[in-house]
């Protein structure tokens, strides 16, 4: 086991196109964290470069912050046993929040029993992913004054996002706000009637329109212009959707994005108080 705090990009894009989109959510940590100021991310793997378990751990974790997810990738659960069962890994006497594709999750869960540690599933996701930006429909933007996020917007967003109630979404979301790129459309006062924003590891999500300015085509325009800003910046340009939400799928495969086969990403919470 090790840290890999000096992995090159050019090494981690090398292997992300060999492993496609299982690797996406390590894959965006790592681009995120090394170009903007963001919270410390600790990158530990078992063995370089042909690793078999790769987990990004956010670092300096307060007690009340439920949002600062490690995100964990494995091509194999015995190797995923083992690692995890360090406890300078993973700490099980404390809450956390995983992020695992759902065929691996039975290792935490099973672990977790082990230790008589709660476990609850928060949510499970679909992952969209935009291969060729050729593909992403013109759009026509006349008569639209759009802009980015700025931290004056962390309540109006907050209000709007099913897990934004307490301190610990706000400060989340003021740093997604802050540090990664985001877009909105703004009405005549300048406020944001919809918006969307970059999680932490690289994913666009949090897409919102005000209800009264909903069916004007706000949605794809915002997320067309902050899919070709991410694209530009040299970042994956993806998107993790919650199972059931039929709709967010449709929408974002008629912007040209496609889901990555056999693939679904869940969310855990252990030690839930």
């Amino acid at each position: 086991m090790c840290c890999t705090s000096e992995i090159t990009h050019q090494t981690v894009r090398w292997i992300m196109m060999k492993l496609f989109g299982s690797f996406l959510q390590v894959y965006g940590t790592l681009v995120l964290n090394k170009r903007v100021r963001a919270d410390p991310v600790k990158f530990i793997v078992d063995k370089w470069p042909e690793f078999r378990v790769f987990i990004c751990k956010p670092q300096c974790l307060q007690e009340d912050d439920l949002f600062r997810t490690t995100v964990i990738f494995t091509t194999d659960p015995a190797a995923l046993k083992e690692i995890v069962e360090n406890s300078s890994v993973i700490d099980w006497t404390k809450y956390m929040r995983l992020g695992i594709d759902c065929c691996h999750i039975d290792v935490l869960t099973g672990m977790a029993s082990e230790k008589n540690v709660s476990s609850n599933k928060i949510a499970v996701c679909h992952v969209m992913i935009l291969q060729d930006m050729s593909r992403l429909p013109p759009i026509d933007s006349s008569g639209i004054s759009l802009g980015s996020l700025d931290e004056s917007h962390v309540d109006l967003v907050a209000q709007t996002w099913k897990f934004g109630k307490g301190g610990a979404a706000k400060n989340m979301i003021r740093n997604m706000i802050v540090n990664f790129p985001s877009c909105c459309v703004l009405d005549a006062d300048r406020k944001p009637v919809s918006w969307i924003l970059t999680y932490s590891r690289c994913e666009m999500g949090m897409l919102y329109t005000l209800p009264e300015h909903r069916l004007k085509g706000y949605a794809k325009v915002v997320t067309i212009t902050l899919a070709r800003r991410l694209h530009a910046e040299g970042y994956p340009v993806y998107s993790l959707i919650e199972e059931g939400h039929e709709n967010n799928i449709r929408v974002f495969k008629e912007l040209g994005f496609t889901e990555v086969p056999s693939y679904r990403v869940t969310w855990f919470e252990f030690n839930d108080l």
